[in-house]
């Protein structure tokens, strides 16, 4: 038998590694596995959809789902599976960039809160009073003293969202502060930016990630629900919501119309729950040692 050249022996060990971690972290693989599937239907939705998504074809309304139309027509003769792949893109849009800026905005405001004791308790009462207020409602509420677009849908959900990233941070800063480490750092007249970006901020990137997904997963649902109370997107734009709140009055007669896009709407937060539970278990070191003693 040939001896295993030294490519062979290096993949042998990435295989059972990577083995291992799907054994071992179902949920991350699982969330990772059906999150990946809708970005790339979201990505590829030009292509993969057989029709323009916005093209209306009145002979053809409300045809329930065959051959030539996967998920049936709507109440305007519209393709409900040309709709649904380009949902994705408007729903996966919206809940990333509100993941990634609420993340951004509320770990500056948590290092800085958290560290100076003079600003924490005026921040933490602005971030208390932004969290009093349901996120529906403030979001309602801003979207309609401006023009109905996905942008300012972005900013009506960053912003309820801001203080549960804030909190999260701030708790993980007032442990830090206290540390040795972080009292070396100052006796040796390291400044705050540096104190903050290279000795704190680091220690927090754990539980910020995991919160991200759950941020991002609430503002999905978030958009679904404003554009199904008809203060999200504007009509014309296809998103999951939109459909739904079209279809509710055909309900009767098109159960389609709001099956297929609720159903791709919970696989893509079944998803990102799956994935945040499964990084939160593989980065949390006190989980991980659980684990292993079951």
């Amino acid at each position: 038998m040939a001896a295993a050249t030294p490519l062979e022996s290096e993949a042998r060990p990435a295989r059972a590694g990577a083995w291992f971690f799907a054994r071992r972290y179902p949920t991350v693989v699982a969330g990772l596995a059906i999150l990946f599937l809708m970005v790339a239907i979201a990505v590829f939705a030009p292509w993969l959809s057989p029709e323009d998504p916005a093209r209306i074809n009145p002979r053809m309304r409300l045809r329930p789902p065959s051959a030539a139309n996967w998920f049936g027509t709507d109440h305007l003769g519209r393709d409900v599976f040309s709709r649904v792949l380009h949902g994705a893109r408007v729903s996966l849009f919206v809940g990333f960039a509100v993941a990634l800026a609420s993340t951004v905005l509320g770990l500056a405001i948590g290092l800085v809160s958290g560290f100076l004791r003079r600003l924490d308790a005026v921040v933490m009462r602005i971030m208390d009073g932004l969290m009093a207020i349901p996120a529906i409602l403030l979001a309602i509420a801003m979207i309609s003293l401006s023009r109905s677009s996905i942008r300012t849908v972005i900013v009506a959900i960053t912003i309820p969202e801001i203080p549960r990233v804030v909190r999260l941070v701030r708790s993980v800063v007032l442990t830090l502060r206290e540390q040795l480490f972080v009292d070396a750092a100052v006796s040796l007249g390291a400044r705050l930016p540096r104190i903050l970006a290279v000795h704190i901020m680091p220690n927090t990137l754990a539980p910020l990630i995991v919160q991200a997904t759950y941020v991002c997963a609430s503002a999905i649902i978030i958009e679904a629900i404003l554009s199904f109370l008809g203060a999200g997107t504007p009509p014309d734009i296809p998103s999951w919501g939109n459909m739904m709140a079209e279809g509710r009055t055909y309900v009767l007669v098109g159960w389609w119309l709001l099956v297929f896009p609720g159903l791709f709407l919970s696989l893509v937060v079944l998803a990102v729950n799956l994935l945040g539970d499964g990084l939160r278990e593989t980065l949390d070191p006190r989980l991980r040692r659980s684990a292993r003693s079951l």
